[in-house]
């Protein structure tokens, strides 16, 4: 068994791991990071995301962002819990520090800690720009970082790397370490097959969701979850060892366990994101040749996360987006399909039916009945134009105009698995929260590993939940190591940097 010891161990290598282990590094303490990916691909889903952000061209958050988590909480939640809040923090029972909502006090920091999150990333020589997502119709544009996620991660390793940190590639967290007080004291790993010890004063569990773990897919968000997968390649090593973790050592669960991000992708592809987000300006259709959901409603909210669901609850979990020649008098159509995949073309109906494999006369009726509920007419598709259907179920709410002219296309979709929400409670220094409602000494979390979420994603401030926790979790973590003088760690850092 190979044995290590620091002051604080960070789980993850993504922006919320690297945010934490950057900044207790840079308050002084010696850190280590462990990541399970090969250094070539580490970075989690932080690697492979576009990285966009909630914010504006200065970093302060957008005035939609904390309506939006303030408006979604949680589910029916107790009024005298919500009351409860209204007061200072430590005066709150612990059955309302421990419940699983989105508490004021959490939001607040972070709210507040975004726009020195964002000049510390500067700091650190990271870019931002503007930056367009893919819609039909489109959304103004969002400050993003430039070059990606991967920009994060190529700034922030070495920055870490010449603090004196330490990254150990290929090693999986499995269990925490904990003294007889309860106070967690280190963690064990795997690497390759051998044990490893790591005797810590704090532990960051920055490891991402369990978007790619399919037991707990499963048992958490049900069968329709088999046809879920993750969008990105950094998405498989997410599989939620730091939530189990926690949750085994007596952690409350906060954020939605029965639910996850999701966006719609051409399972043809290799590619992250290989987003199909064009079928606003058709049909979408199920394996039976049958439509089965609002292709185009009118709720920005659902621009993604309503199709994705649907689409999953179909045989195979499936759909199949159909248009005809006339969706190019649409300019720029193409800019929202993002796979390297050809679409599938045909010269009529039928003769696509038969290359997707769906029953060609299903097909065939289906179109027929949309199109006698449609008015002929061009599409204006840079905003919601209210054309809809007349008659036909289930309707459509915009664009909605015949397919009559081939030669026809088709990109089947799937839905691709962008995070979890369930997760762990925590405070505003990032503190990892017991069911008794107390902090769990010694544990913090960040990034995904934070329950958040409730109902619909706020959208671009994933990286940004990441950035603020783990720089809180760092700082605290850190501030906590420097007192714990007697723990074995610290004792064995400090004979290290005086031999």
């Amino acid at each position: 068994m190979v044995e290590l010891s620091c002051d604080v161990a960070v789980v993850g290598c993504g922006i919320a791991g690297l945010s934490a282990a950057v900044q207790a590094a840079e308050s002084g303490a010696h850190v280590i990071i462990l990541e399970r990916a090969p250094i070539t691909e580490r970075g989690g889903n932080t690697r492979w995301t576009e990285a966009l952000l909630r914010v504006t061209p200065e970093g302060d958050p957008l005035p939609d962002f904390a309506d939006g988590y303030a408006n979604s909480p949680g589910f029916h939640i107790l009024p005298e819990f919500v009351s409860a809040t209204a007061s200072d923090y430590d005066s709150w029972t612990d059955l309302v520090k421990s419940a699983p909502f989105a508490d004021p006090d959490v939001l607040d920091m972070f709210l507040s800690g975004v726009r020195p999150g964002i000049d510390w990333l500067k700091d650190h020589g990271v870019r931002t720009q503007d930056t367009i997502f893919p819609l039909v119709p489109p959304v103004p544009a969002l400050t993003g970082i430039y070059g990606g996620g991967l920009a994060l991660v190529d700034a922030l390793c070495p920055a870490f790397e010449a603090l004196g940190g330490k990254i150990v590639y290929e090693t999986t967290a499995t269990d925490l370490v904990r003294d007889d007080q309860g106070k967690v004291i280190g963690l064990c790993a795997e690497q390759g097959g051998e044990r490893i010890e790591i005797r810590a004063n704090a532990v960051v569990l920055a490891s991402g969701g369990f978007e790619g773990n399919k037991e707990m897919m499963a048992r958490y968000l049900g069968p329709s979850s088999k046809f879920l997968r993750p969008i990105a390649r950094g998405g498989w090593y997410n599989k939620g060892e730091g939530i189990r973790m926690a949750l085994d050592a007596g952690a409350a669960g906060a954020g939605d366990y029965t639910d996850c991000h999701r966006e719609p992708v051409d399972p043809r592809s290799n590619m992250p994101e290989a987003l199909v987000n064009a079928f606003p300006l058709g049909i979408v259709v199920n394996q039976n040749g049958e439509r089965f959901m609002d292709e185009a409603s009118s709720d920005p909210s659902f621009f993604q996360e309503g199709p994705c669901i649907a689409v999953s609850e179909q045989p195979g979990g499936v759909g199949y987006f159909i248009y005809d020649s006339r969706i190019d008098e649409v300019t720029g159509w193409r800019a929202a399909i993002r796979s390297d995949q050809p679409p599938i073309e045909a010269d009529k109906l039928e003769e696509l039916a038969d290359k997707i494999g769906i029953p060609a006369s299903a097909l065939l009726e289906t179109v027929h009945a949309f199109n006698l509920g449609c008015v002929d007419d061009p599409l204006d598709a840079t905003t919601f134009d209210g054309r809809a259907t007349h008659g036909v179920k289930p309707a459509k709410s915009n664009f909605a105009r015949p397919l009559t002219t081939g030669p026809f296309g088709c990109y089947p979709m799937i839905s691709g698995i962008v995070f979890t929400y369930g997760a762990l409670k925590v405070n505003r220094n990032a503190q990892v929260i017991a069911s008794s409602g107390n902090p769990i000494p010694g544990l913090y979390a960040a990034g995904e590993t934070v329950g958040l979420i409730y109902g619909v994603y706020v959208a671009a401030t994933s990286v940004l939940r990441g950035l603020v926790f783990g720089r809180a979790a760092g700082a605290h973590a850190a501030s906590v190591a420097a007192t714990r003088n007697d723990h074995p760690a610290r004792i064995a850092f400090e004979e290290e940097v005086n031999s």
